[in-house]
């Protein structure tokens, strides 16, 4: 056999792909069938080649959408147009990999896991010299394992920097060529989504209605933002492994750090489980009140994620729940009264901001067809902006019927100015609901709102007439 007529083989899991079929199926069955999931990787842990196979059969998985290494590829694509086969060879389910290879209009011999036996590291190497004798083959790959493999290939392909493993294959006479691979710590940091942490501010809100400014209370609260925040990127880490497919669907969420391959899904996973670590000891440190709300508050975060989100107007109603649970865990964080009234006006607000984020979602979207992963299409706009119209009017009843209230009456000596206060938030909502109907906001309406000056202008508008009712401005200013 020539040089010329031995197959290039190349690894896929890290290699090919910038992603792992493995937990790409994990993460897509998860999605699927969460009970029978779980149940599947605890029953076959110590088993892999089962494993692989019974989770692809739930996943479904649409190989063609998987990210790939763009350099190994323009390699293959090199190789196929110069005559020479290109063969992909994984511990991956054979399924997975033969329906791979045929996306990219490989040969379709390919070398895998087969539910019986695990084709990795020594087991893979025999397998590629069986076919193609020592040394029949180029290999590529980007592991340690690989190293067997390597050993008896002509030539190595090698994803990722391993300065001895490349200098021994190097010192066997071998040709080495390398390719960037890895990850950036970047990456990881965006996924967490550090921006979304500003929804955190809602937590201050008790502290704030209380009138409680002390040091005390402020740094519990500031502890307890803290805490919010880790437990939020948790969820936000496993959405993005839920969502994997409906991101690489979607304009641009496509180039999120696990949707894009950026980051691969194993580091999300142990990221994620070191946030949530961090939150829930922070939410114990915290006291009890506070750590139940923080633990309801990840459980129906991920029953969103896994299910509750892809039924209309249920998701909606979910989220509002998720942020207006954000203000009782400022109480709960503070140890600072929370008032009903508060929580009634606050939840009607996020059902307006909710439609918003859905408005927004189908203004920017480039088809007609339902939002990926979403029950809405864009007939379903006029709906959305009914019932956002309906937040908006049931948000300021009940702050009109709280300015009614014995604790107003306590809290705001001068009524009136609370009344006069109404004006910018009804301004402020109508802002929010209009700018999502036109498409004209973030994905997201709370982080939109966070930077939107004239909306932050009516805000502080409407807090400092809140302040002045109160007699706050008052007594900084020494005005009483």
């Amino acid at each position: 056999m020539t040089v010329e007529t031995k197959p290039l083989v190349l690894d896929v899991d890290g290699t090919f792909l910038k992603t792992d079929m493995l937990f790409e199926c994990f993460w897509a069955s998860l999605g699927k069938r969460p009970l029978d999931t779980l149940s599947t990787a605890l029953r076959n842990f110590t088993r892999p080649a089962v494993l692989k196979r019974e989770l692809s059969e739930m996943a479904q998985l649409r190989t063609d959408l998987l990210p790939v290494n763009e350099d190994i590829k323009a390699l293959a694509d090199q190789n196929l147009e110069a005559g020479r086969e290109v063969i992909l060879a994984s511990a991956s389910d054979e399924a997975l990999v033969s329906q791979l290879a045929r996306d990219h209009g490989l040969s379709e011999q390919v070398f895998a896991s087969n539910g019986q036996h695990n084709l990795k590291g020594a087991a893979k190497a025999g397998a590629l010299v069986d076919a193609f004798g020592d040394g029949g083959f180029d290999y590529a790959g980007n592991e340690p394992v690989d190293v067997p493999i390597w050993e008896h290939s002509q030539n190595v392909v090698m994803v990722g920097d391993y300065p001895e493993i490349r200098e021994s294959l190097t010192q066997q006479g071998k040709t080495v060529s390398q390719f960037e691979g890895g990850w950036h710590w970047r990456g990881l940091i965006k996924a967490m989504r550090p921006h979304q942490w500003v929804k955190n501010v809602l937590l201050l809100l008790p502290m704030l209605a209380a009138h409680d400014f002390s040091f005390s209370t402020l740094f519990l609260v500031i502890l307890g933002i803290a805490a919010y925040s880790a437990a939020a990127s948790t969820i936000y880490i496993v959405n993005d492994l839920l969502d994997l497919e409906a991101d690489r669907l979607h304009a641009t969420k496509h180039k999120r750090p696990f949707a894009s391959g950026a980051v691969p899904i194993s580091i999300g996973m142990i990221a994620c489980a070191g946030l949530a670590v961090i939150a829930l000891g922070i939410a114990a440190f915290l006291g009890w009140p506070f750590f139940a709300v923080v633990v309801v508050y990840m459980i129906l975060s991920l029953a969103y994620s896994l299910r509750l989100k892809r039924m209309r107007w249920v998701d909606i109603a979910m989220l509002a729940t998720l942020y207006t649970l954000r203000v009782v865990a400022g109480a709960a964080a503070g140890q600072v009264y929370v008032s009903g009234f508060m929580l009634v006006f606050i939840f009607p607000v996020f059902i307006a901001l909710g439609c918003v984020k859905r408005m927004t979602e189908l203004t920017l979207a480039t088809t007609d067809d339902r939002l990926p992963g979403r029950g809405y299409g864009r007939k379903d706009i006029g709906d959305l902006l009914n019932m956002a119209g309906i937040g908006v009017v049931g948000a300021l009843l009940i702050f009109f019927l709280y300015t009614l209230s014995d604790q107003a009456r306590e809290l705001y000596p001068q009524q009136w100015l609370l009344w006069v206060a109404m004006i910018p938030i009804a301004m402020w909502l109508i802002r929010m609901v209009r700018l999502g109907y036109f498409g004209r906001q973030d994905y997201d309406p709370i982080v939109f709102a966070m930077r939107d000056k004239r909306g932050i202008g009516l805000l502080l508008l409407t807090l400092s007439l809140m302040f002045y009712s109160a007699g706050i401005w008052q007594n900084l200013l020494g005005l009483n």
